[in-house]
């Protein structure tokens, strides 16, 4: 394989990676602040990929790009007022087979309405192409994608750090009584937070569909990964999930890379093995009293 081949299947992997992330970052806020598996966020992708057949008709690519992610966030939001809001002080099995069963719902409601057979999606053509570098050559598409996880993942980080929003939100997944002792109720910032990590598993979706098959199942694929993620970086820590997509994306991407494919998710799970064999927090996992 030559060097430039290997460059490429790494970059593939980061995308693996940052697609990953999108995920990750959501189920790690949900169950960080609310105490909340939540198994259908894989679900939540998928109508995302769903979505951007439905509405690129009418919106076009790159409209589809801000109207999916916030019609599924609006989605999350309402599943979190009438179900998630009904889990938050009960043990978080409950709140696990909930989601469990939500997911399938959702899966068959898919498959209804869209068929089981998997759809195509089409990148739009301004997307379409190869860039070259020299002798390297990478998919233009798959460029933009990176970029969007990246800002999206940016934006996140400012509305956690730099907002009167994210400080509370930070306060809450660390000591939520220092919050009701001082009057101020998390009710509204869990549902927002449930709005925002939703939105990002669809907006992941959106982006991945038009390089994976589309079907209701998609979803499950990609969920087991999303938590070997929010594992390998530590409950809490948002640097520890980013830290452990790129990571994540690295090691599938050089498995591959060496002409091992067929390791490449094997290769993931014995990366969490080792983390949690040395760091059992994960890399850069915080201590949250209220699951202590």
């Amino acid at each position: 394989m030559s060097l430039f081949l290997f460059l490429s299947q790494l970059l593939n992997g980061l995308l693996d990676g940052f697609y990953y992330l999108l995920i990750a970052i959501g189920l790690s806020l949900i169950f960080s602040l609310g105490g909340i598996v939540n198994l259908a966020h894989g679900a939540f992708f998928a109508i995302g990929a769903y979505l951007a057949i439905a509405l690129t008709p009418y919106t076009g690519f790159f409209g589809a790009v801000i109207l999916v992610p916030l019609i599924v966030a609006g989605l999350g939001m309402i599943v979190e007022r009438l179900l998630f809001t009904r889990f938050y002080r009960a043990d978080p099995l409950y709140s696990l087979l909930l989601t469990f069963g939500l997911a399938m719902i959702i899966e068959q409601a898919l498959r209804w309405s869209f068929g089981a057979a998997p759809l195509a999606y089409n990148m739009p053509e301004l997307l379409r192409g190869q860039v070259f570098i020299g002798d390297f050559i990478y998919s233009r598409y798959r460029i933009f994608l990176i970029t969007v996880a990246v800002l999206a993942v940016a934006a996140l980080w400012l509305l956690l750090n730099r907002t009167a929003f994210g400080r509370i939100v930070r306060a809450g997944i660390q000591n939520p009584d220092i919050l009701g002792a001082m009057g101020i109720s998390l009710r509204p910032y869990l549902s927002v937070v449930a709005g925002i990590g939703i939105g990002l598993a669809g907006l992941a979706g959106m982006l991945m569909a038009p390089i994976v098959p589309v079907h209701p199942a998609m979803g499950t694929e990609v969920l087991t990964a999303a938590f070997v993620v929010v594992v390998i970086g530590g409950l809490g820590s948002f640097w520890g999930v980013v830290l452990a997509a790129i990571l994540v994306g690295v090691v599938k991407g050089f498995v591959i890379g060496i002409d091992l494919p067929s390791w490449s998710l094997a290769a993931i799970y014995l990366l969490m093995f080792l983390v949690l064999l040395l760091r059992p927090r994960g890399l850069m996992g915080e201590r949250i009293l209220r699951f202590e």
